[in-house]
């Protein structure tokens, strides 16, 4: 699928795949806006925001015309999956993410509002369990799914397809 046609992205997948990286590049590639789920749902003081805030915004940004939504939030996949045209799934292995995830540390990002200094244990668990607890149900909301799915097995195919 050509970037040109693609106007409304979902980028998907476990936490440390290469999501953020990816719909970085992306969204300098098509210039549409970039929205992380994270920044929306969490403060910077690491508390959330309500499901109703959480809702509200995301409906604004899916009544826009193009956007390009990073993360999972399984809850509003299907609302998300309904006015998508487009989905990147980042399926790598759990080493691969563990990995990412720790690469990061330290390092301020925009995607999400604190500074992670460690990798605590009940969310290198949660990278761990990703392929056997949230995967099966993204694929099972991706068979319905009537829009072009991408699916990366590697860093380096989301990098070939980034350039």
């Amino acid at each position: 699928m050509n970037h040109r046609t693609m106007k409304r992205i979902l980028i998907i997948g476990c936490p440390g795949a290469g999501k953020s990286t990816f719909a970085r590049k992306l969204a300098a590639k098509t210039g549409l806006p970039l929205h992380y789920l994270d920044m929306i749902w969490h403060k910077p003081d690491r508390t959330t925001v309500t499901h109703d805030e959480f809702d509200t915004r995301l409906s604004e940004i899916l009544n826009t015309e193009s956007w390009i939504i990073d993360g999972n939030y399984i809850r509003t996949l299907p609302i998300r999956l309904q006015k998508a045209d487009t989905v990147f799934l980042f399926d790598l292995p759990s080493d691969l993410c563990i990995d990412g995830a720790v690469s990061r540390l330290g390092r301020p990002r925009e995607d999400m509002p604190w500074t992670d200094l460690v990798l605590d244990e009940e969310f290198r668990q949660w990278i761990l369990n990703f392929s056997s607890d949230q995967l099966p149900v993204i694929n099972l909301l991706l068979d319905n799914f009537r829009g072009n799915v991408i699916k990366f097995t590697s860093r380096t195919q989301a990098d070939e397809y980034a350039i």
